[in-house]
């Protein structure tokens, strides 16, 4: 039986279509700039056009009230009301530095209520546009109808659902242990799975456009205020899968300051069953501390297989996240931001901190997820050293 309103289905095909085109024709005014990150002083019948039709659909929704139509729904209609507010900061109808308070006072209020009561963060996360995103008639939901960010959500999708993949086979070694003749065949799957991911990253790589993305796609996932708190922007990192492979493969500790620091902020902005999935694991023993404590047996053939294998997943994860950080990082974040003009800079980055803060961390995180030899850092680099040593050398 199909619960959702009227009103609700009213908003859903305003976002799909009119506030699609909106968006799209800002778009193409922004572009047509020699400064393309300025966005005042242009297309202001358009943003009042936004903020008038969004405004009112959302009046209606928040006088309609909790009707109790399920998580899935209530979900869906959090992500319309925050792609509606993200669109707003974007074209800078709103802007947090300047306010103490949001002027969108329904959608504030429509989103904390949808956010307190199922559980997640009162905004548009990267599960509405990537894996909670359904599609009518072969087209889902987006900001725009330019080809660049069609081909940023399709490939952060594909990558999503094979960390989540890889994540999920590894889990499933947890009650079956290391020496178990299926772990073999998990650790396939896992193995599989990040050389999707990466070759899911290198044609998002090679064809997603420098300029198109960081000018016309980025901005929509900048932080904005939701009543009188700043969230920052959705990540394509807010899914337990990539955190999970962290700790299973041992790679990454739940118990480290700057580690453990980072999956709290992330937690509000995963989907539940990923925040449950996420506080299982980190309680949870690493493989490779496993692998550790079996050194003994390393004569037996199925440490020998089973120990390649978890070693080829190690590589494989590490891979990821160098090729993120060294080419996706490198050239859709930082090298742009060096030609922008300076009184944007401040604005730049979605997760929050200043540019250069934000690279450091990620320059951290990849390290450890490599096994990097660092000093300064702990990672798992002499711990998979050793464990190579127990390799046959034939």
């Amino acid at each position: 039986m199909d619960t959702v309103t009227a009103n609700t289905r009213a908003f859903d095909q305003w976002i799909r279509n009119e506030f699609c085109q909106l968006n799209s024709e800002l778009e193409s005014l922004y572009w047509q700039q020699d400064d393309k990150a300025n966005v005042e002083n242009l297309g202001d019948d358009l943003k009042q056009t936004l903020t008038t039709e969004g405004n009112a659909l959302i009046t209606s929704l928040l006088a309609e009230g909790n009707t109790d139509e399920g998580f899935d729904n209530a979900f869906n209609l959090l992500g319309n009301v925050g792609l509606f507010m993200a669109a707003c900061r974007r074209h800078e109808i709103t802007e947090p530095t300047r306010e103490t308070v949001s002027p969108l006072t329904e959608a504030s209020a429509l989103a904390m209520h949808i956010g307190a009561s199922i559980g997640v963060t009162p905004r548009f996360a990267t599960a509405h546009l990537t894996t909670h995103n359904s599609a009518i008639n072969g087209v889902y939901k987006r900001f725009t109808d330019l080809p660049d960010e069609a081909l940023f959500i399709d490939y952060n999708t594909k990558g999503i659902l094979a960390y989540k993949r890889a994540a999920d086979a590894l889990l499933k070694i947890q009650p079956l242990g290391i020496s178990h003749p299926i772990t073999a065949d998990l650790l396939k799957v896992a193995k599989q799975a990040l050389q999707d991911v990466l070759d899911s990253n290198q044609i998002l790589f090679e064809r997603l456009d420098t300029d198109r993305f960081f000018y016309c796609v980025r901005p929509y996932y900048k932080p904005y205020r939701v009543g009188k708190e700043v969230y920052r922007g959705a990540n394509a990192g807010d899914f337990a899968g990539i955190n999970v492979i962290d700790m299973q493969l041992g790679l990454c500790f739940a118990n480290e300051p700057s580690y453990s620091q980072m999956l709290v902020d992330k937690f509000l902005y995963m989907m539940p069953e990923d925040q449950t999935i996420l506080r299982d694991c980190m309680r949870r023993p690493s493989l490779m501390d496993d692998f550790l404590a079996a050194k003994d047996a390393h004569r037996q053939q199925w440490y020998q297989e089973n120990l390649q294998l978890f070693l080829d997943v190690c590589k494989l994860h590490g891979d990821t996240a160098i090729a993120h950080h060294n080419q996706l990082v490198e050239k859709y974040i930082r090298v742009p931001s060096m030609s922008m003009m300076q009184q944007h800079m401040d604005k730049v980055t979605a997760s929050g901190p200043p540019l250069p803060a934000l690279l450091d961390g990620l320059e951290k995180l990849r390290d450890k997820r490599c096994a990097a030899k660092r000093d300064d850092i702990r990672t798992r680099y002499q711990d998979i050293e050793d464990l190579k040593q127990t390799l046959d050398k034939r």
